[in-house]
């Protein structure tokens, strides 16, 4: 089964993800946990590192970003998920081109029915429509907040300016309904953020 947590920057994906990766462990399950778009494969993490380029003054065109990140996506699905969703496995995914939609298509300006047909010509089915999927939402004040928090050091797209940031953090919610994926308030403990995905998934 392929699975799906998608949000913008601080609202809890990754940890999301390892949650339900440590839960269907203990109920036996063989379980992948991805974090798009750079993964655990040297191919995509060189992919990603094109695109997030620490310490250069310098930015890649989007339309470069969106061939980009498809083809990291590419070389994730075939040779990570794609071997375990054969045998029965579950595949959780921290972001899949959704992301891409909001950031490429929402925030730097690129066609949003271009990056979906680039999607669909170069990825299976099985990943353009993942079998559960939620989008985790939160405020704008909240989500900064989280960030700040995080520590971490900035990437490419998380030091454009609040207009950026936000028009991202509202694509989800379009995103959301145009695509009909589910959406859950983020706000909460991490713990309550969980049994909300758990009874949405039901698994």
């Amino acid at each position: 089964m392929y699975i799906v947590i998608e949000g913008q920057d601080g609202t809890g994906k990754s940890t999301q993800v390892e949650l339900f990766a440590e839960y269907l462990r203990k109920q036996g399950k063989e379980v992948l946990t991805l974090h798009e778009p750079d993964g655990d494969l040297p191919q995509a993490h060189d992919i990603h590192d094109l695109i997030v380029i620490k310490g250069k003054d310098y930015h890649l065109e989007p339309l470069t970003n969106v061939a980009l990140f498809t083809a990291s996506r590419l070389e994730l699905w075939h040779k990570l998920a794609e071997p375990v969703l054969k045998k029965g496995g579950y595949v959780i995914s921290a972001r899949n081109w959704w992301s891409t939609l909001a950031y490429q298509g929402y925030g730097e300006g690129i066609s949003r029915s271009r990056i979906t047909r680039l999607t669909n010509d170069f990825l299976p089915s099985h990943y353009v429509r993942p079998e559960k999927s939620a989008i985790l939402t939160l405020p704008d004040r909240v989500r900064e907040e989280r960030e700040k928090k995080r520590g971490k050091a900035l990437e490419t797209f998380e030091v454009k300016g609040n207009d950026f940031q936000s028009r991202v953090n509202h694509a989800y919610e379009k995103i959301a309904k145009d695509l009909s994926i589910p959406i859950v308030d983020a706000s909460g403990t991490i713990e309550e953020v969980f049994e909300k995905l758990k009874t949405l998934f039901q698994i």
